[in-house]
């Protein structure tokens, strides 16, 4: 076993290296070090299980509220937080505020079709024009022949549709709808894709992705939109959707991975607007993407480069913060399948490596990897 032992003003970190399982060990003589974060409830799960396992090995105090994407923006930019936590990448004109923020992939995740119909378990087929048209309340019954015509062999109720949506600022929206003015025309004129969209007034509002899933538990022939996590968190039936291949493909941690693999990304410098990798990613005239799944997007944390602008941060706070990141990027990736978000694959990894080094205190480099 190896151990290196980095200084950190008063602190020290012990890092033991065991069959290339890297497991930090932060120990502090003086008062306990608190980290603040607030944003998407897409990653909660996972950044609250890193929070505890983080706070286990090093007594470090991270508090994640998962308050929505929009909400997470807006609390890193006012430099409320140490850092945020967005679904969609920042808007350029989010980033052209508040230029000296880092994107760091984190995670990837796929949003869902939930639904609660008596009698009908998971697996019902949806078309993004058929999403489309139910969400603008233009399809309004389980009947309606172009949902049977998509779910030959099932018995659909002749039952109002109750449409469940997201009532707060949401990045899971801003990916879900970003989807539907891919496929729809109509829904692209009429509402487009952003973090918060003007629902018609009788669709039912729900806050963060638990409030969603809430919503359908409550309202039979209900339907609503969810991170995949917490459609198997609360044990919700969940459609199959139709990919760019006219495949109709149930979301999994393997269809998932299939979509971030069928995407040749060119991930810009962490540095820099992200807005150009988009909400999700798009497999329309993508080749190889047969078997993935449509609604995925990479999850992101927002930490500044320089962090002397947060207002109370310490360079023992920033060293934290910074083994923290690090930390979470790589063995913290252990813990997503078992949350049902896929792991990061290493070319991402090692982009974010470069970016994380990029983080300064009073201008000097907070913690050099090599």
């Amino acid at each position: 076993m190896n151990y290196k032992i980095v200084a950190i003003t008063e602190a020290v970190i012990l890092i033991a290296v065991t069959a290339g399982f890297a497991v930090y060990g932060m120990y502090f003589t003086n008062q306990p070090i608190r980290l603040s974060g607030a944003g998407a409830t897409f990653p909660a799960p996972l950044i609250q299980k890193w929070s505890a396992e983080f706070k286990d090995m090093t007594e470090v105090q991270i508090n994640y509220e998962g308050i929505g994407s929009g909400g997470g923006v807006k609390q890193f930019t006012e430099k409320t937080v140490d850092f945020g936590a967005s679904d969609p990448p920042m808007k350029d004109s989010e980033f052209s505020a508040t230029p000296r923020t880092l994107h760091v992939p984190i995670t990837i995740g796929g949003v869902v079709p939930i639904y609660n119909i008596p009698g009908i378990p998971k697996g019902l087929n949806f078309s993004g024009q058929v999403l489309a048209d139910i969400f603008r309340l233009n399809i309004t019954r389980w009947s309606d022949p172009r949902i049977t015509t998509i779910n030959p062999g099932v018995t659909l109720p002749d039952a109002e549709i109750i449409v469940c949506r997201r009532s707060d600022s949401s990045g899971t929206t801003k990916v879900f709808t970003s989807f539907l003015s891919d496929e729809s025309t109509t829904w692209r004129a009429t509402y487009g894709a952003a973090n918060v969209i003007n629902w018609p007034s009788q669709t039912v509002g729900g806050k963060g992705n638990p409030g969603v899933a809430t919503a359908v538990q409550q309202n039979p022939n209900s339907i609503g939109y969810v991170e995949l996590s917490y459609a198997l968190e609360s044990n919700i039936s969940y459609g199959t959707v139709q990919n760019a291949a006219g495949k109709f493909v149930e979301p999994t941690l393997e269809t998932l991975a299939a979509a971030a693999s069928a995407v040749s990304l060119i991930l810009p410098p962490g540095d820099t607007s992200w807005a150009s990798v988009g909400s999700y990613f798009n497999l329309h005239n993508v080749e190889g993407a047969d078997n993935a799944y449509p609604i995925a997007s990479f999850s992101y944390i927002l930490v500044y480069k320089e962090l002397n602008v947060r207002s109370g941060m310490t360079l023992e706070k920033a060293k934290a913060l910074t083994w923290f990141l690090w930390w979470a990027v790589h063995d913290g990736q252990h813990y997503a399948s078992g949350l049902s978000y896929v792991p990061l694959p290493q070319a991402v990894v090692t982009h974010n490596e470069a970016t994380l080094r990029m983080i300064t205190f009073n201008g000097q480099q907070v913690n050099d990897w090599t």
